[in-house]
Protein backbone atom coordinates (compact mmCIF):
# COMPACT_ATOMS: atom_id res chain seq x y z
CA UNK A 1 0.00 0.00 0.00
CA UNK A 2 3.18 2.42 0.98
CA UNK A 3 1.92 6.29 0.98
CA UNK A 4 -1.04 6.16 -1.49
CA UNK A 5 -3.51 8.16 0.18
CA UNK A 6 -6.60 6.40 1.78
CA UNK A 7 -9.94 7.19 2.99
CA UNK A 8 -10.57 5.38 6.49
CA UNK A 9 -13.18 4.79 8.68
CA UNK A 10 -13.34 3.05 12.10
CA UNK A 11 -16.74 1.27 12.61
CA UNK A 12 -18.13 -1.06 14.92
CA UNK A 13 -16.86 -4.95 13.82
CA UNK A 14 -20.53 -5.56 13.36
CA UNK A 15 -21.37 -2.84 10.76
CA UNK A 16 -18.36 -3.05 8.59
CA UNK A 17 -19.51 -3.43 5.00
CA UNK A 18 -18.07 -4.87 2.22
CA UNK A 19 -16.17 -3.30 -0.89
CA UNK A 20 -13.62 -1.95 1.54
CA UNK A 21 -10.00 -3.38 2.81
CA UNK A 22 -10.39 -3.94 6.41
CA UNK A 23 -8.97 -4.99 9.23
CA UNK A 24 -10.25 -5.86 12.59
CA UNK A 25 -9.43 -5.17 15.92
CA UNK A 26 -11.95 -6.84 18.53
CA UNK A 27 -14.87 -4.88 18.45
CA UNK A 28 -13.59 -2.22 16.03
CA UNK A 29 -12.82 -2.49 12.53
CA UNK A 30 -10.51 0.00 10.48
CA UNK A 31 -12.18 0.11 6.93
CA UNK A 32 -10.05 2.01 3.94
CA UNK A 33 -10.38 2.50 0.27
CA UNK A 34 -8.48 4.60 -2.49
CA UNK A 35 -9.04 8.07 -1.55
CA UNK A 36 -10.73 9.01 -4.44
CA UNK A 37 -13.55 6.69 -3.81
CA UNK A 38 -16.70 7.47 -1.29
CA UNK A 39 -16.55 5.42 2.46
CA UNK A 40 -18.92 7.63 4.49
CA UNK A 41 -19.32 11.18 5.20
CA UNK A 42 -17.24 10.63 8.92
CA UNK A 43 -14.18 9.10 6.84
CA UNK A 44 -11.09 10.73 6.94
CA UNK A 45 -8.11 10.84 4.35
CA UNK A 46 -4.74 10.12 5.73
CA UNK A 47 -1.29 9.03 3.27
CA UNK A 48 -1.34 5.31 3.98
CA UNK A 49 -1.47 3.38 7.68
CA UNK A 50 0.58 1.63 10.08
CA UNK A 51 0.52 -1.00 12.41
CA UNK A 52 2.28 -0.63 15.48
CA UNK A 53 2.34 -3.24 18.60
CA UNK A 54 3.56 -2.12 21.93
CA UNK A 55 4.61 -2.88 25.66
CA UNK A 56 2.22 -1.20 27.90
CA UNK A 57 2.24 2.40 26.16
CA UNK A 58 5.71 1.79 25.15
CA UNK A 59 5.21 3.44 21.52
CA UNK A 60 2.81 6.48 23.06
CA UNK A 61 4.84 7.07 25.84
CA UNK A 62 7.76 8.05 23.32
CA UNK A 63 5.67 9.67 20.82
CA UNK A 64 3.30 11.58 22.72
CA UNK A 65 2.49 14.35 19.82
CA UNK A 66 1.34 10.87 17.61
CA UNK A 67 -2.26 10.57 17.45
CA UNK A 68 -3.53 7.03 16.65
CA UNK A 69 -5.93 6.46 14.20
CA UNK A 70 -7.40 3.71 16.20
CA UNK A 71 -6.15 3.00 19.34
CA UNK A 72 -6.54 -0.94 20.79
CA UNK A 73 -4.25 -1.20 23.78
CA UNK A 74 -1.60 -3.31 22.54
CA UNK A 75 -2.47 -2.45 18.74
CA UNK A 76 -2.37 0.72 17.05
CA UNK A 77 -2.92 2.12 13.78
CA UNK A 78 -1.63 5.48 13.19
CA UNK A 79 -0.87 7.23 9.73
CA UNK A 80 2.17 6.83 7.26
CA UNK A 81 2.46 10.78 8.01
CA UNK A 82 3.37 10.10 11.40
CA UNK A 83 6.03 7.44 11.17
CA UNK A 84 8.94 8.15 13.53
CA UNK A 85 11.67 8.99 12.07
CA UNK A 86 14.24 7.56 14.70
CA UNK A 87 13.90 5.58 17.68
CA UNK A 88 15.00 4.42 21.16
CA UNK A 89 17.36 1.79 21.07
CA UNK A 90 14.70 -0.67 23.09
CA UNK A 91 12.76 -3.56 21.96
CA UNK A 92 9.06 -2.44 23.29
CA UNK A 93 7.33 -1.37 19.87
CA UNK A 94 6.80 -2.64 16.27
CA UNK A 95 5.83 -0.67 13.00
CA UNK A 96 4.50 -2.41 9.88
CA UNK A 97 2.39 -1.92 7.44
CA UNK A 98 -1.36 -2.75 8.17
CA UNK A 99 -2.19 -5.86 6.03
CA UNK A 100 -6.06 -5.34 4.53
CA UNK A 101 -8.29 -8.09 5.28
CA UNK A 102 -6.63 -9.18 8.57
CA UNK A 103 -8.04 -10.33 12.22
CA UNK A 104 -5.03 -8.54 14.05
CA UNK A 105 -7.07 -8.86 17.22
CA UNK A 106 -10.47 -11.30 17.44
CA UNK A 107 -13.07 -11.70 20.44
CA UNK A 108 -12.80 -15.87 21.17
CA UNK A 109 -16.18 -16.90 20.94
CA UNK A 110 -15.41 -20.63 22.63
CA UNK A 111 -18.67 -21.90 24.20
CA UNK A 112 -17.89 -23.82 27.58
CA UNK A 113 -17.08 -27.57 27.76
CA UNK A 114 -18.48 -30.40 30.29
CA UNK A 115 -17.02 -29.35 33.25
CA UNK A 116 -14.50 -32.04 34.37
CA UNK A 117 -14.72 -32.71 37.43
CA UNK A 118 -10.75 -33.83 37.92
CA UNK A 119 -10.48 -30.54 36.61
CA UNK A 120 -12.48 -28.71 38.91
CA UNK A 121 -10.35 -30.50 41.61
CA UNK A 122 -7.16 -29.71 40.40
CA UNK A 123 -8.17 -25.70 40.28
CA UNK A 124 -9.50 -26.00 43.71
CA UNK A 125 -5.81 -26.64 44.68
CA UNK A 126 -4.42 -23.08 43.58
CA UNK A 127 -3.58 -21.11 46.63
CA UNK A 128 -3.86 -17.28 46.25
CA UNK A 129 -2.33 -17.11 49.20
CA UNK A 130 0.84 -19.03 47.85
CA UNK A 131 1.04 -16.80 44.98
CA UNK A 132 0.59 -13.42 46.38
CA UNK A 133 3.27 -14.69 48.83
CA UNK A 134 5.77 -15.60 46.54
CA UNK A 135 4.77 -12.49 44.41
CA UNK A 136 5.24 -10.43 47.11
CA UNK A 137 8.48 -11.68 47.81
CA UNK A 138 9.95 -11.33 44.44
CA UNK A 139 8.65 -7.57 44.38
CA UNK A 140 10.55 -7.10 47.58
CA UNK A 141 13.79 -6.97 46.04
CA UNK A 142 15.06 -3.50 44.85
CA UNK A 143 15.56 -4.61 41.12
CA UNK A 144 15.77 -8.26 39.50
CA UNK A 145 17.75 -6.49 36.41
CA UNK A 146 19.22 -9.42 34.70
CA UNK A 147 23.00 -8.37 35.49
CA UNK A 148 22.39 -7.40 39.48
CA UNK A 149 22.67 -9.41 42.42
CA UNK A 150 19.06 -9.66 43.45
CA UNK A 151 18.45 -11.52 40.07
CA UNK A 152 20.56 -14.18 41.42
CA UNK A 153 18.95 -14.18 45.11
CA UNK A 154 15.56 -14.22 43.15
CA UNK A 155 16.96 -17.15 41.35
CA UNK A 156 18.32 -18.51 44.37
CA UNK A 157 14.31 -18.03 46.10
CA UNK A 158 12.89 -19.76 42.72
CA UNK A 159 14.95 -22.62 42.90
CA UNK A 160 14.74 -23.52 46.69
CA UNK A 161 10.79 -23.45 45.78
CA UNK A 162 11.11 -25.65 42.46
CA UNK A 163 13.21 -28.21 44.57
CA UNK A 164 10.91 -28.68 47.08
CA UNK A 165 7.96 -29.60 44.78
CA UNK A 166 10.21 -32.47 43.44
CA UNK A 167 11.42 -30.53 40.40
CA UNK A 168 15.13 -31.40 38.53
CA UNK A 169 16.54 -28.09 38.95
CA UNK A 170 19.51 -26.48 36.12
CA UNK A 171 20.77 -23.22 35.79
CA UNK A 172 21.76 -22.01 32.99
CA UNK A 173 24.45 -19.25 31.93
CA UNK A 174 23.15 -17.14 29.37
CA UNK A 175 25.17 -13.93 27.72
CA UNK A 176 23.34 -10.79 28.34
CA UNK A 177 24.88 -8.56 25.91
CA UNK A 178 28.33 -8.20 27.62
CA UNK A 179 27.25 -9.81 30.94
CA UNK A 180 26.46 -12.85 31.95
CA UNK A 181 22.59 -14.09 33.93
CA UNK A 182 21.14 -17.69 33.87
CA UNK A 183 18.09 -19.19 33.53
CA UNK A 184 16.06 -21.34 35.91
CA UNK A 185 14.93 -24.56 34.71
CA UNK A 186 12.47 -27.34 36.25
CA UNK A 187 11.96 -30.74 35.36
CA UNK A 188 9.37 -32.76 36.14
CA UNK A 189 8.99 -36.15 34.39
CA UNK A 190 5.27 -37.39 33.25
CA UNK A 191 4.52 -41.51 33.90
CA UNK A 192 3.24 -42.33 30.84
CA UNK A 193 4.66 -45.40 29.32
CA UNK A 194 4.50 -44.47 25.64
CA UNK A 195 6.53 -41.51 24.24
CA UNK A 196 6.40 -39.08 26.41
CA UNK A 197 5.47 -35.41 25.49
CA UNK A 198 6.86 -31.91 26.98
CA UNK A 199 4.83 -29.02 28.39
CA UNK A 200 6.62 -26.01 28.90
CA UNK A 201 5.28 -23.24 31.32
CA UNK A 202 7.57 -19.99 31.22
CA UNK A 203 7.71 -16.79 32.40
CA UNK A 204 10.92 -14.06 32.42
CA UNK A 205 11.99 -13.61 35.83
CA UNK A 206 13.71 -9.85 35.47
CA UNK A 207 12.63 -6.51 35.78
CA UNK A 208 13.58 -3.47 34.07
CA UNK A 209 13.82 0.39 35.09
CA UNK A 210 14.39 2.50 31.42
CA UNK A 211 14.28 5.40 33.01
CA UNK A 212 16.47 4.76 36.18
CA UNK A 213 18.89 2.26 34.61
CA UNK A 214 20.38 -0.76 35.94
CA UNK A 215 20.35 0.53 39.16
CA UNK A 216 17.22 2.08 39.24
CA UNK A 217 14.47 0.91 41.54
CA UNK A 218 12.30 -1.95 39.27
CA UNK A 219 10.62 -3.63 41.73
CA UNK A 220 8.86 -5.81 38.83
CA UNK A 221 5.07 -6.51 40.35
CA UNK A 222 3.16 -7.19 37.35
CA UNK A 223 6.24 -7.25 35.12
CA UNK A 224 6.77 -9.89 35.70
CA UNK A 225 6.85 -10.88 39.09
CA UNK A 226 2.82 -12.09 38.71
CA UNK A 227 4.02 -14.42 35.83
CA UNK A 228 6.73 -15.74 37.71
CA UNK A 229 5.10 -16.16 40.44
CA UNK A 230 2.67 -18.14 38.53
CA UNK A 231 4.58 -20.45 37.05
CA UNK A 232 5.91 -21.55 40.59
CA UNK A 233 2.03 -21.66 41.92
CA UNK A 234 1.04 -23.69 38.51
CA UNK A 235 4.21 -25.74 38.87
CA UNK A 236 3.01 -26.38 42.70
CA UNK A 237 -0.26 -27.57 41.87
CA UNK A 238 0.81 -30.11 38.96
CA UNK A 239 3.58 -31.75 41.30
CA UNK A 240 0.55 -32.76 43.43
CA UNK A 241 -0.97 -35.08 40.49
CA UNK A 242 0.72 -38.06 38.05
CA UNK A 243 0.87 -37.07 34.44
CA UNK A 244 1.33 -38.89 30.89
CA UNK A 245 3.88 -36.27 29.74
CA UNK A 246 6.66 -34.26 31.25
CA UNK A 247 6.05 -30.54 32.51
CA UNK A 248 8.82 -27.93 32.76
CA UNK A 249 9.21 -24.66 33.85
CA UNK A 250 11.37 -21.83 32.91
CA UNK A 251 11.80 -18.50 34.33
CA UNK A 252 13.85 -16.65 31.71
CA UNK A 253 16.70 -13.74 32.07
CA UNK A 254 17.37 -11.36 29.74
CA UNK A 255 13.91 -10.58 28.62
CA UNK A 256 13.92 -7.03 29.11
CA UNK A 257 17.34 -6.51 27.40
CA UNK A 258 15.88 -8.29 23.98
CA UNK A 259 14.43 -11.72 25.08
CA UNK A 260 17.81 -12.92 25.57
CA UNK A 261 17.28 -16.18 27.76
CA UNK A 262 14.41 -17.55 25.84
CA UNK A 263 16.60 -17.15 22.14
CA UNK A 264 19.46 -18.87 23.26
CA UNK A 265 17.32 -21.44 25.50
CA UNK A 266 15.60 -22.27 21.74
CA UNK A 267 19.06 -22.07 19.68
CA UNK A 268 20.03 -24.76 22.28
CA UNK A 269 17.44 -27.52 22.32
CA UNK A 270 18.51 -30.34 20.25
CA UNK A 271 15.76 -31.71 17.39
CA UNK A 272 14.84 -34.23 18.96
CA UNK A 273 13.62 -32.34 22.17
CA UNK A 274 11.93 -29.73 20.27
CA UNK A 275 10.07 -32.63 18.65
CA UNK A 276 8.48 -33.70 21.77
CA UNK A 277 7.11 -30.55 22.72
CA UNK A 278 2.90 -30.26 22.92
CA UNK A 279 2.72 -26.69 24.22
CA UNK A 280 4.64 -23.78 25.52
CA UNK A 281 2.72 -21.61 28.28
CA UNK A 282 3.95 -17.97 28.60
CA UNK A 283 2.69 -16.04 31.18
CA UNK A 284 4.26 -12.10 30.60
CA UNK A 285 2.09 -9.50 32.97
CA UNK A 286 -1.12 -11.37 34.45
CA UNK A 287 -2.11 -9.20 37.23
CA UNK A 288 -3.14 -5.49 36.30
CA UNK A 289 -7.30 -4.88 35.74
CA UNK A 290 -6.81 -2.65 33.05
CA UNK A 291 -10.64 -2.58 31.66
CA UNK A 292 -14.03 -2.71 33.52
CA UNK A 293 -14.37 -6.49 32.19
CA UNK A 294 -11.51 -8.57 33.49
CA UNK A 295 -10.05 -9.67 29.71
CA UNK A 296 -7.29 -11.60 28.99
CA UNK A 297 -5.27 -11.51 25.56
CA UNK A 298 -3.90 -14.87 23.93
CA UNK A 299 -1.49 -14.45 21.75
CA UNK A 300 0.23 -16.96 19.40
CA UNK A 301 0.37 -18.11 15.68
CA UNK A 302 -1.27 -20.01 13.02
CA UNK A 303 0.60 -23.11 14.44
CA UNK A 304 -0.29 -22.31 17.82
CA UNK A 305 -4.04 -21.79 17.19
CA UNK A 306 -4.80 -25.14 18.56
CA UNK A 307 -3.49 -24.32 21.92
CA UNK A 308 -5.30 -20.53 21.83
CA UNK A 309 -8.11 -22.49 21.08
CA UNK A 310 -7.95 -24.99 24.06
CA UNK A 311 -7.08 -21.98 26.92
CA UNK A 312 -10.44 -19.83 25.42
CA UNK A 313 -12.60 -22.86 26.15
CA UNK A 314 -11.14 -23.32 29.59
CA UNK A 315 -11.37 -19.69 29.90
CA UNK A 316 -15.11 -20.18 29.43
CA UNK A 317 -15.92 -23.38 31.02
CA UNK A 318 -14.03 -22.49 34.23
CA UNK A 319 -13.56 -18.45 34.68
CA UNK A 320 -15.54 -15.29 33.74
CA UNK A 321 -12.70 -14.19 31.74
CA UNK A 322 -13.24 -12.14 28.36
CA UNK A 323 -10.94 -13.54 26.07
CA UNK A 324 -9.24 -11.79 23.33
CA UNK A 325 -6.78 -13.48 20.45
CA UNK A 326 -4.29 -12.39 18.30
CA UNK A 327 -1.62 -14.27 15.70
CA UNK A 328 0.76 -11.31 15.73
CA UNK A 329 3.42 -11.92 18.59
CA UNK A 330 5.73 -9.42 20.00
CA UNK A 331 8.16 -8.79 22.21
CA UNK A 332 7.81 -11.64 24.83
CA UNK A 333 9.31 -15.10 25.55
CA UNK A 334 6.42 -17.18 23.66
CA UNK A 335 8.69 -15.78 20.09
CA UNK A 336 11.32 -17.77 19.83
CA UNK A 337 9.70 -20.21 20.25
CA UNK A 338 7.20 -19.59 17.58
CA UNK A 339 9.95 -18.64 15.33
CA UNK A 340 11.25 -22.28 15.89
CA UNK A 341 8.58 -23.83 15.06
CA UNK A 342 7.18 -24.79 18.26
CA UNK A 343 3.36 -23.83 19.44
CA UNK A 344 3.67 -21.06 21.89
CA UNK A 345 0.76 -19.04 23.49
CA UNK A 346 1.36 -15.97 25.59
CA UNK A 347 -1.08 -15.29 28.08
CA UNK A 348 -0.94 -11.26 28.88
CA UNK A 349 -3.88 -8.99 30.78
CA UNK A 350 -6.09 -7.20 28.35
CA UNK A 351 -5.95 -3.67 27.30
CA UNK A 352 -2.20 -3.57 28.52
CA UNK A 353 -1.59 -0.58 27.54
CA UNK A 354 -3.50 1.43 30.19
CA UNK A 355 -0.76 -0.19 32.48
CA UNK A 356 1.19 3.02 33.08
CA UNK A 357 3.19 1.35 35.55
CA UNK A 358 5.43 -1.22 33.95
CA UNK A 359 9.33 -0.22 33.36
CA UNK A 360 9.43 2.10 36.52
CA UNK A 361 9.74 2.53 40.06
CA UNK A 362 5.65 2.36 40.13
CA UNK A 363 5.27 -1.24 39.27
CA UNK A 364 4.44 -2.25 42.61
CA UNK A 365 2.06 -4.24 44.57
CA UNK A 366 -0.58 -1.38 44.69
CA UNK A 367 -1.14 -1.39 41.46
CA UNK A 368 -2.35 -5.45 41.11
CA UNK A 369 -5.68 -7.08 41.06
CA UNK A 370 -5.52 -10.16 42.43
CA UNK A 371 -8.53 -11.71 41.39
CA UNK A 372 -7.34 -11.26 37.72
CA UNK A 373 -4.23 -12.73 38.44
CA UNK A 374 -6.35 -16.04 40.24
CA UNK A 375 -8.83 -16.18 36.53
CA UNK A 376 -6.10 -16.18 34.66
CA UNK A 377 -4.40 -19.08 36.26
CA UNK A 378 -7.49 -20.71 36.52
CA UNK A 379 -7.60 -20.44 32.85
CA UNK A 380 -3.88 -21.46 32.41
CA UNK A 381 -4.83 -24.89 34.69
CA UNK A 382 -7.34 -25.94 33.07
CA UNK A 383 -5.40 -25.85 29.89
CA UNK A 384 -2.44 -27.24 31.08
CA UNK A 385 -4.68 -30.31 32.53
CA UNK A 386 -5.50 -31.55 29.11
CA UNK A 387 -1.99 -30.92 27.35
CA UNK A 388 -0.16 -32.88 30.49
CA UNK A 389 -3.03 -35.90 30.44
CA UNK A 390 -3.91 -37.12 33.78
CA UNK A 391 -2.97 -40.40 34.76
CA UNK A 392 -5.44 -43.08 36.00
CA UNK A 393 -3.77 -41.94 39.43
CA UNK A 394 -5.21 -38.68 39.18
CA UNK A 395 -5.91 -38.33 42.64
CA UNK A 396 -2.61 -39.68 43.95
CA UNK A 397 -0.45 -37.49 45.94
CA UNK A 398 2.47 -38.44 45.30
CA UNK A 399 5.54 -37.07 48.30
CA UNK A 400 8.17 -34.83 46.10
CA UNK A 401 10.99 -36.46 45.18
CA UNK A 402 13.16 -33.45 46.74
CA UNK A 403 13.64 -30.84 49.68
CA UNK A 404 10.58 -30.41 51.78
CA UNK A 405 9.82 -26.43 52.23
CA UNK A 406 7.65 -25.54 55.31
CA UNK A 407 6.70 -21.29 55.34
CA UNK A 408 7.16 -19.70 58.40
CA UNK A 409 6.67 -15.97 58.91
CA UNK A 410 9.33 -13.77 56.84
CA UNK A 411 11.09 -17.48 56.38
CA UNK A 412 11.73 -20.10 53.89
CA UNK A 413 12.80 -23.69 55.44
CA UNK A 414 14.83 -26.28 53.06
CA UNK A 415 15.47 -29.49 54.73
CA UNK A 416 17.73 -31.59 52.16
CA UNK A 417 19.05 -35.42 51.95
CA UNK A 418 22.68 -34.84 51.83
CA UNK A 419 24.90 -37.79 50.58
CA UNK A 420 25.56 -38.92 53.96
CA UNK A 421 22.14 -40.06 54.04
CA UNK A 422 21.76 -37.41 57.46
CA UNK A 423 18.91 -34.57 57.44
CA UNK A 424 20.62 -31.01 57.04
CA UNK A 425 18.67 -27.70 57.64
CA UNK A 426 19.23 -24.07 55.21
CA UNK A 427 17.01 -21.09 55.93
CA UNK A 428 16.41 -17.88 54.31
CA UNK A 429 15.22 -15.07 56.53
CA UNK A 430 14.69 -12.52 53.61
CA UNK A 431 18.25 -11.84 52.58
CA UNK A 432 20.40 -14.80 52.98
CA UNK A 433 20.61 -18.34 53.10
CA UNK A 434 22.13 -20.04 56.67
CA UNK A 435 23.23 -23.27 56.90
CA UNK A 436 22.67 -25.16 60.14
CA UNK A 437 24.11 -28.11 61.22
CA UNK A 438 22.73 -31.71 60.81
CA UNK A 439 20.18 -32.70 62.14
CA UNK A 440 21.27 -35.94 62.56
CA UNK A 441 19.68 -39.53 61.73
CA UNK A 442 19.45 -41.47 58.40
CA UNK A 443 16.64 -41.01 56.64
CA UNK A 444 14.73 -44.22 55.35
Amino acid sequence: MGSTPVRYLVVPTADAADGAKSARFGDKTILWVPAEQHLGRASRTAPGLLLVTQVGRSFQDEFPDVTPLLDHGRHLVISTADKPARRRSNHCWRMEPLRPDTTVVDIASAPPARVDPQVTNLLSQLSPTSYQADLTWLASLSTRHSLSASFTTAVDFAAARMVALGYAVTRTAIAVGSGRSENLIGDRPGTGTGPRGLVLITAHLDSINLAGGPSGSAPGADDNGSGSAGVLELGRVLAGRTWEHDVRLILFGGEEQGLFGSKQYVAALPAAERGRIRAVLNMDMIASKNSAVPTVMLEGASLSSGQIADLATAAATYTGLKVETSLNPFASDHVPFINAGIPAVLTIEGADSANGHIHSANDTLNFLDWSLAAEILRMNAAALAGWLGLTAAADARPRPAGSVVSWGPGRLDVFVRGTDAAMHHKSWDGHAWHDYESLGGVIS
